[in-house]
């Protein structure tokens, strides 16, 4: 199956239209110091769903060196109800890239129950302001049509540009 890679990028923070919504019973954190059974969770929940295989068979140790790079900051969104714990609502996870000072929002996603409820411009909108807050030159990203249909026009409606597309080929059965 072909697929497209569609990279986008802002440039500058007045690019971006943020959307914040009115999720009260959502904490969207920082976790310094992620376990790796916090990362695989958030891992295959948000991305099983859209083919996110590369870091399936990532080992606790694999994980543990990723997370200890201090270029990656994870952060994790969660819904708390009266009447249960707090679960997985989505995250996000930066990655300070020194080469050319930008920072890339190398994962992005929420979890299914969340789809239709307008949190991803909200999850998205903090991504992009923790992003901003490291101080690089540029923000960028990239999606593809595997993802969720609504990925690329969320991104392209918050005032990302896209620079970038590429084809590739994935096995269907992956």
């Amino acid at each position: 199956m072909q697929v497209i890679r569609t990279y986008l990028e802002l440039k500058d923070r007045t690019q971006f239209h943020a959307a914040f919504g009115d999720f009260p019973d959502i904490a969207i954190a920082h976790v310094a110091r992620p376990q790796p059974a916090l990362y695989r969770e958030c891992y295959r929940t948000v991305g099983e769903a859209f083919h996110w295989r590369d870091r399936w068979e990532w080992t606790d140790e694999t994980i543990r060196q990723h997370l200890a790079d201090p270029a990656i900051q994870l952060f994790v969104a969660t819904r708390r109800t009266a009447t249960t714990q707090a679960t997985l609502a989505g995250w996000y996870e930066l990655r300070r890239v020194a080469e050319d000072d930008s920072v890339e929002i190398a994962y992005f996603g929420i979890v299914p129950a969340e789809f239709g409820r307008g949190f991803g411009k909200h999850l998205l909108s903090s991504a992009v302001r923790d992003a901003w807050a490291l101080g690089p030159e540029r923000v960028w990203l990239h999606t593809c049509t595997l993802d969720h249909p609504n990925a690329l026009p969320n991104y392209v409606a918050r005032g990302f540009t896209p620079y970038r597309t590429e084809t590739y080929d994935v096995d269907s059965a992956s």
